[in-house]
């Protein structure tokens, strides 16, 4: 299928919707400050729930309008937070490489949220993080990271919001590919749209003899 063309959006503006996910301390807020305001804290409070940033983001000649929910990653969240996945359109899990337990978790969170998005999704943008790379006790190779990346089709980035290492290559890659599945939709539809199928009450025509 060729690449669709971005003169098929009128407005030249996307909404997306992302949702970054891991086990609490993984540093999920302060990437999402690093990314949205370029700036570390030492000191976060835990995520009660839900917390949303926006951030505007230029691909191909269109404003991508980035909503990012920040999702608490405590157990006694859970019931609440799965709600928030609806309508998401890429999604970004993390891990703390000092942290083994924060990685084995993954599956969790990954399964949580795919089977409470109700949309298709093959081909679902997904980024893993591996964070506060830091730091020296490191528990969590890249190796084994990229591995687990590679048996379920997610992109994999070394990241550090301390240091500001990889951050927003990890956004902007995450958002580019959200970008391009919601191009596909768009032309998918656009072609269903189009498709021409006979009438089923067209009057059949009966040969006549002379």
């Amino acid at each position: 299928m060729p690449k669709p063309h971005v003169y098929m959006i009128s407005s030249k503006k996307v909404d997306l919707k992302i949702v970054i996910l891991g086990a609490a301390g993984t540093g999920k807020t302060s990437l999402l400050h690093r990314y949205v305001h370029k700036k570390f804290y030492n000191d976060y409070r835990t995520t009660l729930g839900a917390h949303v940033m926006s951030k505007n983001l230029e691909v191909d000649n269109t404003t991508l309008r980035l909503q990012i929910w920040d999702m608490g990653g405590q157990d006694r969240f859970q019931p609440m937070v799965t709600s928030f996945y609806k309508g998401s359109d890429a999604c970004i899990l993390t891990f703390d490489v000092t942290d083994a337990e924060s990685f084995e978790s993954l599956d969790y969170w990954r399964k949580n949220f795919l089977d409470n998005l109700r949309i298709p999704i093959e081909g679902f943008p997904i980024v893993l993080l591996g964070n506060k790379i830091d730091l020296e006790d490191r528990q969590v190779s890249k190796e084994k990271a990229l591995s687990w990346c590679k048996e379920r089709d997610a992109s994999y980035f070394e990241v550090s919001a301390k240091n500001d290492v990889n951050v927003d290559q990890a956004f902007e890659k995450l958002a580019a590919d959200a970008f391009q599945r919601y191009l596909e939709s768009v032309q998918s539809f656009m072609t269903d749209s189009f498709k021409l199928t006979p009438a089923e009450d067209e009057p059949t025509k009966k040969s006549q003899c002379c």
